[in-house]
């Protein structure tokens, strides 16, 4: 089992740059996502096939 708590907290720390989702993955990872007290500062991108980038934002989407 994938630890995305883990991958969450290396992309914010600067260790990763980006955290590539399968669209098989997707929802699992999604709920550990929402939950993070940081949500608004992780931005996903869409990309083809169903996978997402997702990267950090210093600054949180509005």
């Amino acid at each position: 089992m994938t630890n995305y708590e883990e991958m969450l907290q290396q992309l914010k720390e600067g260790e990763i740059e980006s955290i590539e989702i399968d669209k098989d993955q997707f929802y699992e990872f999604r709920e550990v996502l929402v939950r993070h007290p940081l949500f608004k500062h992780f931005r996903g991108d869409a990309k083809q096939n169903g996978r997402v980038i997702y990267t950090y934002l210093e600054v949180p989407r509005s």
